[in-house]
């Protein structure tokens, strides 16, 4: 099962990337004032985050809904 945390930007340089599904920095989903990154695994917690909240998928899309993840105007305009 598929399941996410959020961490502060400030840890993403302690990111094990062999052990979550995004493959770099570049490759997060940032909040929208940069404070705080998404990440995603299978298969059990990565030790780096214990005791990080989990996510499931229906949880994470409530919270990627928020004013705080989802930009009030589109990209670009």
């Amino acid at each position: 099962m598929r399941t996410y945390v959020i961490i502060d930007a400030s840890e993403v340089s302690s990111v094990d990337f062999s052990q979550v599904l995004q493959t770099s920095a570049d490759t997060l989903r940032y909040s929208v004032d940069g404070s705080q990154a998404l990440l995603k695994y299978e298969d059990g917690q990565p030790s780096f985050l214990w005791g990080k909240t989990e996510y499931t998928h229906a949880e994470i899309l409530e919270v990627l809904a928020t004013d705080e993840w989802t930009p009030d105007e589109p990209l670009g305009e």
